[in-house]
């Protein structure tokens, strides 16, 4: 059921300052109902920016009826505006019967936060105190919170406790606990695991996502400390934002896929053009500093002066100095980058003269990192088969049936500048595996 959007976004600058009055035009947003409570009222989820964004945040502001200071969070929220190619999904009231009478329990005295599927156990009796049901999902507030989870499938969820004070450990991405517990000052220390929760099942059962809990202080949250958690779930969410890709193809029409398959069966032994199933990513620059040469050299579709053979070299992305990301190649098609592993492999290639310049522009590196690791993302490739182009003889997916070219590599980014690369991949949020 739709029920009419509501306009409660605004829209500015940056980041630091999301939180404002709504007393500007916002961005999209709706409210659905996505399912009742055992006394029949409604549990509402408000969307907070695009439908059709890649990365959602899901913030469940109670699912016990006595720690309702989430729902603060929650309902400042309203007024966000998210990182580009994010939604934030708000739940102001996962157990609305436990709500409205004041109880941990919903009407039917079961603790919604022991009911989910993964570890479930019986416990106790209706209205004790951590009662778990009759069985997993035997709950209509848990299956109407399962199925809005397996529709959504949020990159990172947020549950609100009280009274602890800290946020939890026992996520599936400690890089975004870590982040959370920093931007909203509680200390991130473990809950000991318990069965039937709302995370654990999460965290099972959805490859790459992290659900965790923060448990609030006792009592209402004051105005700043508000703000200061609703800030924290943006940070959460601009961490997760996929990189903005423009594209800028070159010329890759029925003659150069035909040059590309005559490539892929004299080197690889397989007749086509088309790139089936990334298994390598593989790191480059330019040896130049302009933009526009590289594009050039790439859209030309000539003989190379190194090797000879067409079709011309090419890379499926290109980041300039100052950190945009350009699109050349749809991911769909072989290009030529790196002897023995264009058969498998994605290239990136960094406009820059060394591995150090490259390293040393956070801007440009910043872009390649979250490439790098919205690609690991989509196609399930692990950090260690992100590689550099002077790395390409020790892959394991090396393959390459011409005999002089068995043992050919070049030197852009070797194992030194790559072990930099790699630790710094660490510092980002863990790759989505879709699945």
């Amino acid at each position: 059921m739709r029920i009419a959007p509501w306009a409660l976004l605004t829209c500015v600058a940056g980041i630091a300052v999301l939180l404002v009055p709504t007393s500007v035009t916002a961005a999209v947003s709706d409210v659905s109902v996505v399912g009742t409570s055992a006394d029949g009222m409604p549990i509402r989820a408000l969307r907070v920016g695009p439908a059709a964004a890649d990365r959602v945040v899901l913030v469940v502001g109670e699912i016990h009826g006595t720690e309702l200071a989430g729902r603060a969070v929650t309902r400042r929220l309203r007024r966000a505006r998210p990182p580009r190619g994010t939604a934030l999904l708000l739940v102001d009231d996962a157990n609305p019967d436990g709500a409205a009478a004041g109880t941990r329990w919903n009407a039917r005295g079961v603790d919604l936060n022991r009911n989910f599927r993964f570890g479930w156990q019986p416990i106790g009796s209706p209205f004790d105190t951590y009662h778990s049901g009759s069985g997993p999902l035997s709950e209509p507030e848990s299956q109407a919170l399962a199925r809005l989870i397996r529709r959504v499938r949020p990159r990172v969820t947020v549950w609100y406790h009280q009274h602890m004070r800290l946020v939890d450990r026992a996520g599936a991405d400690p890089f975004l606990e870590r982040l959370y517990s920093r931007r909203s000052g509680l200390p991130y220390r473990a809950i000991p695991p318990l069965p039937g929760t709302a995370t654990s099942w999460q965290n099972h059962t959805f490859a790459g996502d992290s659900a965790f809990v923060v448990e609030l202080p006792a009592g209402r949250l004051d105005g700043r400390s508000v703000t200061r958690h609703a800030r924290a779930v943006l940070a959460l969410a601009k961490a997760i934002a996929p990189p903005r890709v423009v594209s800028t193809q070159i010329p890759f029409g029925a003659r150069r896929k035909r040059e590309m398959r005559a490539y892929a069966q004299r080197h690889y032994g397989i007749e086509d053009y088309r790139l089936r199933r990334p298994r390598v990513i593989v790191q480059h620059y330019t040896a130049s500093n302009s933009f526009s040469a590289a594009y050039n050299t790439f859209a030309a579709d000539v003989p190379d002066v190194e090797l000879g053979e067409l079709p011309g070299v090419c890379a499926h992305y290109l980041i300039d100095r100052k950190g945009t990301i350009h699109q050349l190649v749809s991911l769909a098609i072989m290009c030529r980058h790196t002897v023995g592993l264009n058969w498998t492999a994605i290239g990136i290639e960094h406009v820059g003269t060394s591995d150090g310049q490259v390293l040393g522009n956070r801007r440009q590196l910043r872009s390649s990192l979250r490439l790098t690791r919205m690609l690991q993302g989509r196609y399930g490739i692990a950090t260690r088969n992100v590689i550099g182009h002077a790395e390409n003889r020790e892959s394991p997916y090396h393959r390459e049936h011409v005999g002089r070219l068995r043992s050919q590599t070049h030197g852009d980014f070797p194992r030194w500048a790559m072990r930099r690369y790699r630790r710094a991949l660490s510092g980002l949020p863990a790759p989505r595996t879709l699945r």
